[in-house]
């Protein structure tokens, strides 16, 4: 299963009542495959506000998003809880709604030892033919999926990728001794050009949703051999990285989509909107805006 190289962590619309707004996303997954060219969406990560979204929430845009792509690009779900069981229960019905492959992040929280973490991944793995992609963020979930397991959990047959958001000297040694085939991308826009350096694969971006082509663009010269193209690149498009995460993310990239005339709607609490200070700073980020 190759997901892709940029893949996009996309958003999740809402209107002004704080319900899912499905014109919104049909219209923003359009823009996504059309405009941006993303070679897939992963739906109800962190990005697309899953802590906030029900049950009910998260298999009704699973379906909806796997019907608008329409094949036209990969549809990762976004399974991953810190209940292994729960994890288990979603995974099971997006996999009977046509995904292709499942998210799951480390469980938050309550923090378990290696063997938990391994035993919780490989449950999961094991309940569903669907392709895995692990989420590894530390500052997030509380605990770090150390490499020994990773590399561990590539042997199981269908865990193919890691989604990390650690540091290099990790990422490094994931790839020298992970399974052939086992693919590791960067959870971090600002370090996708430093992962692919390492022997990263691709990037799940948030940036995406605003420059997709040019990430696009750094990351096949990079695989083409062009590494000053690809660094003068990365240096370009640094302050957007960067400057997309001024405050919690998805705040800053659905103020920008809006700048950009695509409006996804507010976040739902605790996320609040950005402050007028964090809008100018966001609003520096596309001058033509």
């Amino acid at each position: 299963m190759d997901f892709g190289k940029v893949i996009t962590a996309m958003v999740t619309p809402f209107d002004a009542d704080g319900a899912i707004d499905w014109e919104l996303t049909a219209a923003l997954i359009e823009y996504l495959i059309v405009e941006q060219g993303t070679d897939g969406l992963v739906v109800c990560g962190t990005t697309g506000e899953s802590p906030t979204l029900s049950d009910e929430e998260k298999l009704q845009l699973f379906a909806f998003v796997v019907e608008k792509a329409n094949k036209r690009c990969t549809v990762v779900a976004g399974t991953g809880s810190n209940s292994t069981a729960h994890s288990i229960h979603l995974s099971q019905e997006a996999e009977k709604l046509g995904v292709d492959g499942l998210l799951l992040v480390a469980p938050y929280y309550n923090r378990p030892t290696q063997e938990g973490l391994y035993r919780h991944f490989q449950s999961i793995a094991e309940s569903t033919v669907l392709p895995v992609m692990l989420y590894n963020i530390p500052k997030r979930t509380g605990v770090n999926i150390n490499p020994e397991t990773t590399i561990r959990l590539s042997f199981v047959e269908n865990i193919v990728a890691v989604k990390e958001s650690t540091d290099l000297d990790q990422i490094a040694e994931i790839r020298s001794h992970a399974a052939d085939g086992f693919r590791i991308y960067s959870g971090d826009d600002s370090m996708t050009m430093p992962i692919l350096s390492v022997g990263g694969y691709g990037v799940v971006s948030v940036a995406s949703h605003l420059i997709g082509k040019e990430i696009r663009a750094m990351v096949n010269a990079f695989e083409q051999g062009d590494a000053e193209e690809a660094g003068r690149l990365h240096r370009e498009l640094l302050p957007i990285f960067n400057g997309l995460f001024v405050c919690p993310n998805p705040v800053p990239v659905k103020y920008a989509l809006g700048l950009k005339g695509y409006p996804v709607g507010t976040v739902r609490l605790p996320l609040v909107e950005a402050n007028e200070h964090e809008k100018k700073l966001i609003g520096h980020l596309f001058p033509d805006k």
